[in-house]
């Protein structure tokens, strides 16, 4: 993997920092009895602002030390530690999670409550235009939550939080930073970021770079059940070839405290380029540009008592790379916000109404094109109560949204085409509260979600997937139907949840093999025939699973020891042919013991994933595995209000050969070998 450069946008972000913070360091540092604390309970899946366990939808965040113990280089694999989010990862480079069996245009990619604008849900190759360095808290919905966000969040929401355009006034400053040394792909990773403030108008820099080599392994990068079913020798060992990766990126905002709320902006830049590893010669070279707008008012009156407002501008574009050459160029721009207001209690039942909108631009130049320059617009109006009534909360709510979806059409995708749907969504909840620590929550809904621009449109090669894929203009909407429930237990430092649900779809729009082999044209029957033919449409599907997860204090006397147990099983079925949907995560079952005492701590994790073998009829078995992280921390001697820890993690500390089976890279692409990492990180 070559080496590159710092992108310049970087540099002027860090510029902006000193800028913004030089005038500043008359200002004291925040003293510790004034620092705002983030926010740790969820703000996604409940836009009255619930606690976590007063929710009726599955809820997990991370943040604070989990979050810094579990931040990985993409988002996919930070979230793997939750029940439930597996990922797809394409290397270490390109990673999406996946809910419950669900991924792409079904899981819904969030950055401060709007809808993160790329092409990750394109192409498996494509990574997610964010990075988990300068996040600082994530929530993940579990579970259908189109009723708030729209039909791709059918299968859950993952939103991430940065604080980049600041909720609270601060009168001081506030800062964190870290870096990283070492790992798997020797990774050589710094982040900064700052708040200053006098009361009144606070400001927001941070800044990042990560570095990383190609992927060490523990074997061979291709499976070899792989080599048996294909003939082809396996060749790469201990090295997964073009795996680097060279990125940076930064923001600055500000906000300004109103009497009642507050209103800001912010800038931010995020520069990747990398190995796409399925080809060893060809890289990805992308940019976004994205900006922020935000505001709440807040005791508004008696009618409309609070009033929030996002909005967010994208200018994304990314390069395929083929030595060095512009092979294709990707392009989204586009903008998207809501508006939402909380009405005054009628009597027990408070609730809100909003609005959202999307108008987004597509295009695809170049030589792997394989969809149409395109044009996307939604606009929604959704409304959500609940209701207490004594030991139980009730929740209901609907949403409705006009979706058209327009193909420019071309020489290689024919005449233009316009297609427009109104998917509607309905859900109900309740939350049984049992006793003190006793609480049961069920929610059923009826979802619908519009086919996207590549389910409608794609006719071409997609080397990501190694297939011709071709869209359907004539696909419905897909629709579902969703029952889950789950069984909480909570006392002191110790909690327990069990859960199941179940989805049923009428139309699961898959891309499915058609038996077909066509040549780069999309004809069957020439000499060049040998790519698989694979079509867009509409299928009956069951989706069905358990999730468990419990946290337990076993010992708290020199110090305390935690133990964690979590566990998830999905199974996904195509009702019209009777067998398994493609990449479904195995059942994995895993605990984690995790002793602090005064400075030092220490945690080990286990998981087990167990082999899967309820496969496509196009996919190889995948063998089972154990994998065992360690981490060690120390808190340093510092004086106030600085605050520092050493770590050390280790990885894969059994050095087994890891393959995901959501992954479709599986075969060839294997997770890192035993490696050792280690940081520090600062905060004030």
């Amino acid at each position: 993997m070559q080496h590159y450069s710092m992108a310049p946008a970087p540099k002027k972000i860090l510029l902006a920092i000193s800028v913004a913070f030089g005038s500043t360091l008359s200002i004291p540092l925040a003293k510790a009895a004034d620092n705002i604390e983030l926010p740790t309970i969820a703000v996604t899946a409940n836009p009255l602002g619930v606690a976590s366990d007063e929710m009726v939808t599955p809820v997990s965040t991370l943040s604070g030390r989990e979050l810094s113990l579990q931040r990985e280089s993409t988002l996919g694999e930070t979230l793997k530690s939750i029940p439930g989010v597996s990922s797809t990862y394409f290397g270490p480079n390109a990673s999406r999670p996946v809910i419950r069996g669900l991924d792409g245009e079904r899981v819904r990619m969030m950055q401060n409550g709007v809808g993160i604008l790329d092409a990750s849900s394109l192409s498996f190759d494509h990574a997610i235009a964010l990075d988990p360095l300068v996040i600082e808290q994530i929530d993940v919905v579990r579970g259908p939550a189109a009723l708030l966000y729209g039909g791709s969040a059918v299968g859950g929401v993952v939103n991430a939080i940065d604080h980049r355009i600041p909720k609270e006034a601060i009168d001081g400053i506030t800062g964190r930073s870290e870096v990283r040394f070492g790992g798997a792909e020797n990774q050589k990773n710094g982040a900064i970021v700052l708040d200053a403030g006098n009361g009144v108008l606070t400001i927001h820099a941070d800044a990042y770079k990560r570095k990383t080599d190609d992927l060490d392994i523990p074997g061979y990068a291709m499976s070899r059940r792989k080599s048996e079913a294909t003939g082809e020798s396996r060749e790469h060992k201990g090295r997964l070839v073009n795996s680097g990766s060279d990125a940076d990126g930064g923001a600055i905002g500000a906000s300004i405290a109103l009497e009642n709320g507050y209103v800001g902006m912010s800038y931010s830049t995020f520069n990747n380029k990398y190995g796409t590893v399925a080809e060893p010669d060809v890289t990805i070279d992308m940019k976004s540009d994205r900006w922020d707008f935000a505001s709440e008012l807040r005791d508004l009156g008696t009618i409309i008592s609070k009033v929030k407002v996002r909005m967010a501008y994208t200018d994304y574009k990314h390069r395929e790379l083929e030595d060095g050459e512009v092979g294709t160029t990707f392009k989204n721009r586009g903008v998207e916000g809501s508006i939402e207001a909380t009405h005054g209690n009628i009597g027990p039942l408070s609730g809100v109404v909003g609005v959202q909108f999307h108008n987004s631009r597509f295009e695809a130049l170049g030589e792997e094109a394989f969809v149409p320059a395109n044009r996307t617009s939604t606009q929604a109006v959704y409304l959500y109560e609940e209701l207490p009534l004594d030991t139980v909360k009730l929740t209901f709510g609907g949403r409705v949204e006009h979706a058209k979806i327009e193909s420019r059409g071309g020489a290689d995708f024919g005449p233009s085409e316009s297609r427009s749907f109104t998917p509607y969504s309905l859900a109900t909840g309740a939350l049984f509260t049992l006793n003190d620590q006793w609480s049961l929550t069920t929610n059923l809904s009826h979802n619908e979600r519009a086919p996207s621009y590549f389910e409608l449109y794609a006719d071409g090669v997609h080397v990501a997937t190694d297939q011709y894929e071709i869209g359907s203009s004539n696909l419905d909407k897909e629709r579902s139907n969703g029952i889950d429930a789950q069984l909480r237990w909570k006392q002191d430092h110790n909690s327990f949840s069990i859960g199941a649900y179940y989805t049923r779809f009428s139309n699961f729009i898959g891309l499915f093999n058609s038996g077909n082999l066509v040549n780069e044209e999309g004809e069957a029957g020439q000499a060049d025939s040998d790519i698989a033919e694979a079509e867009f449409k509409g299928a009956r599907a069951v989706f069905k699973g358990i999730e468990a997860e419990g946290k337990f204090r076993v010992y708290d006397r020199t110090g305390s020891l935690d133990l964690n147990l979590r566990g998830d099983y999905v199974r996904a079925t195509n009702r019209d042919t009777g067998g398994s949907l493609p990449r479904i995560s195995p059942l994995k079952l895993g605990f984690g013991l995790d002793y602090r005492y005064n400075r030092f701590g220490s945690r080990l994790d286990v998981l087990h994933a167990f082999k899967q073998n309820r496969t496509d009829e196009n996919e190889l078995t995948t063998d089972g595995y154990t994998l065992v992280n360690a981490t060690l921390t120390y808190k340093l001697p510092s004086p106030q209000p600085f605050q520092l820890e050493a770590f050390a993690k280790a990885y894969n500390l059994l050095d087994q050969t890891i393959r995901d089976h959501t992954s479709i890279l599986k075969d060839i692409a294997p997770m890192g070998g035993r490696s050792l990492l280690v940081g520090l990180r600062g905060e004030f």
